[in-house]
């Protein structure tokens, strides 16, 4: 997988960019995106060995 991301006012885009232009998109808000941006930042969807 690929992910794809982009923006337009007030939302983000995400999508699968090996599955080309029919690639279905997750729209979130900006606010959820960075919400989900801190999160990864923070470790917490790391997985323990």
């Amino acid at each position: 997988m690929c992910v794809e991301v982009g923006s337009a006012p007030g939302i983000v885009g995400v999508r699968d960019s090996k599955l080309g232009e029919g690639s279905p998109v997750l729209v979130v808000s900006r606010r959820r995106w960075a919400d989900f941006a801190f999160a990864l930042r923070a470790g917490t969807f790391d997985r323990s060995a």
